[in-house]
């Protein structure tokens, strides 16, 4: 449940892309690190007071790492400059029923301007659309991408398998300009389109954004629970079989590694296995890098041969990809690990977008 704290502010230290963090002093002299987000609660300024919800952080959760502003109940923001009762501004509510809950313009409802568009659509005309289970693979992803396609439109499907917020990302601040845009689907909010599905997700990317590729990954802070199916990643499996319903074709990147501690995530991780393996009902192209150290490329292989049977395994050259993810405009790190420390998962994710951006020619 929540753990409740009230603080004052001390200070504004970054900001990001819809985000703020702060320094908090809490009534016995304590000090927590905090984030707002100031479309949700207002802007925190020195001296305000603030509610927080500091669970996460008390817990040592990960990229939850903060404790996360409520309210600053002695100073709300002001209501909504739209009408408060009418569909006018929209009436697609995510994070629905919970305290913060806001009503945003879904892409496709009767008041956004891009509704008669989508109201047509029932195809996304054969786009590809890589699918990852973690937030860290988008950078070097779109890094692959722009190896070969420099000029390609890009869009970043954000699933509600991790972070709600898109703000949460410094990730996907840092990638403004890089990308044609992004949408929030589910229970996902804070793109620059919201939808309620990702089926209407990956429509929008296609009809609204114009993108020639999309990328289909939850936010940062995944779910796991050390278990097969008890993991938020294997939604790329459904993700697999959406792109698939609305003519698009499924690129698959796999969770490859030789870096991570944990047996069950070396070589092919088993929550790509699980999610490509057992969930995608859809065939998909599986994308493994050439070059990699040989017992890592054995183990991959023989990881994947029970996949083949629906499943196009395919291996893309790696030459040039190293200097492509070095040169990403943001910071890569994947569970801590930056790129020499799990290169393998990296350059796995660069190999899935090259593939893909050769599928534009």
């Amino acid at each position: 449940m929540v753990r409740w704290r009230s603080g004052t502010v001390t200070a504004v230290r970054r900001r990001w892309t819809g985000a703020v963090e702060l320094d908090v002093e809490l009534p016995d002299g304590a000090r927590m690190r905090a984030l707002a987000y100031p479309a949700l609660v207002g802007a925190p300024e020195p001296g305000d007071r603030v509610l927080l919800n500091a669970g996460a952080l008390l817990m040592g959760l990960g990229t939850g790492g903060y404790a996360l502003v409520v309210a600053l109940p002695d100073r709300l923001p002001p209501d909504p400059p739209q009408a408060g009762d009418s569909r006018d501004a929209g009436h697609l509510v995510k994070a629905r029923y919970t305290p913060l809950q806001p009503i945003l313009l879904g892409v496709d409802e009767e008041a956004s301007p891009h509704h008669d568009r989508l109201a047509a659509a029932d195809s996304v005309d054969g786009m590809p659309v890589v699918t990852a289970d973690l937030h860290s693979a988008l950078p070097a992803i779109l890094a692959g991408v722009r190896a070969d396609a420099p000029a390609a439109r890009v869009a970043y499907v954000l699933t509600d398998g991790g972070a709600l917020p898109a703000w949460f990302s410094r990730t996907l601040a840092g990638l403004a300009g890089h990308l044609a845009g992004t949408v929030s689907v589910g229970q996902a909010f804070g793109g620059d389109l919201e939808a309620s599905t990702l089926h209407s997700g990956l429509l929008a990317a296609r009809h609204v954004l114009g993108a020639d590729l999309a990328i289909v990954a939850q936010g940062p802070g995944n779910l796991g629970t050390g278990t097969r199916w008890g993991f938020s990643g294997v939604a790329v499996g459904e993700a697999v079989n959406a792109i698939a319903t609305l003519g698009g074709r499924p690129v698959g990147s796999l969770r490859i590694s030789d870096a991570d501690a944990r047996p069950r995530h070396r070589g092919v991780s088993h929550h790509s296995l699980t999610a490509y393996g057992r969930v995608a009902l859809a065939p998909a192209e599986l994308v493994v890098p050439d070059g990699l150290d040989p017992g890592l490329a054995a183990e991959v292989a023989a990881a994947l041969t029970p996949l083949a049977d629906r499943h196009r395994i395919v291996t893309v050259p790696a030459e040039g990809l190293d200097a492509a993810l070095r040169a990403s405009p943001v910071g890569l790190s994947t569970m801590g690990r930056g790129l020499d420390a799990d290169h393998a998962y990296f350059l796995a994710a660069a190999a899935a977008g090259r593939y893909a951006a050769g599928l534009l020619t």
